[in-house]
């Protein structure tokens, strides 16, 4: 079996503050000095969210395909990138690739596991639903994030990491009855991983993580397809991340999907 994707052009995100500017662009990512005015601040928006009204009763009727965005504090994000981005930096390119995440997720509906108040009240405020996995680690998060989906009827989770400036087309992932997974582009991480809701998958994130999600699936008994849409292998954790760049997009086509 064969899917082949096009990827498209999609549009640049700038995030800027004080004296500084980083656009995403799908080819590559630029932090450009800004001309300094009088009234320039570093512009954080703060959100207020009530942490003990979120429940599974908060979650809609859900009847198919939904996507999970795991995201942590925006101040706590990216630290590996203290050598390249000050705080306020980091801050507003974790907000803004996320944002392109959750914009790339349409019109699917899309739920964000979280600890944190300011990302609850963000992830409502681009309307999200939120599902409060409070001192949990990623993988329990993940785990207890699909079990709430399931239990609101969704049939199958797309669990897509936060941090994929050029995120595009995640709908287009969605429908398969098996295990999607969509590694980084050094073929290690897992970027995307669809599941089907009441499958029991055993999430491990961390490094290598996928290898284990495919001897997952094969404990699960489940048909795997492995795809590598160049907009959503990109992630950014390391410096070396915002100035490789990703020289050429627009002439890369996915290879045929990996059945296993």
């Amino acid at each position: 079996m064969a899917a082949t994707a096009v990827p498209q052009d999609p549009a640049p995100i700038t995030a800027t503050f004080s004296n500084t500017a980083i656009t995403i662009r799908p080819w590559a990512i630029t932090i450009r000095p800004r001309a300094a005015s009088p009234d320039s601040q570093v512009a954080l928006r703060h959100y207020s969210w009530d942490v003990g009204t979120c429940s599974v009763d908060d979650l809609p009727s859900l009847t198919s395909a939904v996507v999970l965005v795991p995201v942590k504090s925006f101040h706590l994000a990216k630290q590996r990138l203290a050598g390249a981005l000050s705080p306020a930096q980091r801050v507003s390119l974790a907000r803004s690739m996320a944002e392109r995440v959750l914009a790339a997720a349409s019109p699917l509906p899309v739920a964000v596991v979280c600890d944190d108040p300011e990302v609850a009240g963000w992830a409502k405020e681009h309307g999200a639903s939120v599902i409060w996995t409070p001192g949990m680690g990623l993988n329990m998060a993940v785990q207890t994030g699909v079990s709430r989906l399931a239990l609101a009827g969704a049939t199958e989770a797309l669990v897509v990491h936060g941090d994929l400036p050029m995120a595009s087309g995640i709908a287009d992932l969605g429908g398969f009855a098996g295990i999607t997974i969509v590694p980084d582009r050094h073929q290690r991480g897992t970027n995307v991983l669809g599941v089907p809701a009441r499958s029991g998958f055993r999430f491990s994130y961390g490094q290598d993580s996928c290898s284990r999600h495919l001897a997952e699936a094969s404990r699960l008994g489940l048909a795997t397809r492995v795809l590598r849409p160049p907009q959503l292998s990109w992630d950014v954790d390391t410096p070396e991340d915002l100035s490789a760049g990703m020289p050429g997009t627009h002439e890369v086509v996915p290879g045929p999907a990996t059945i296993r």
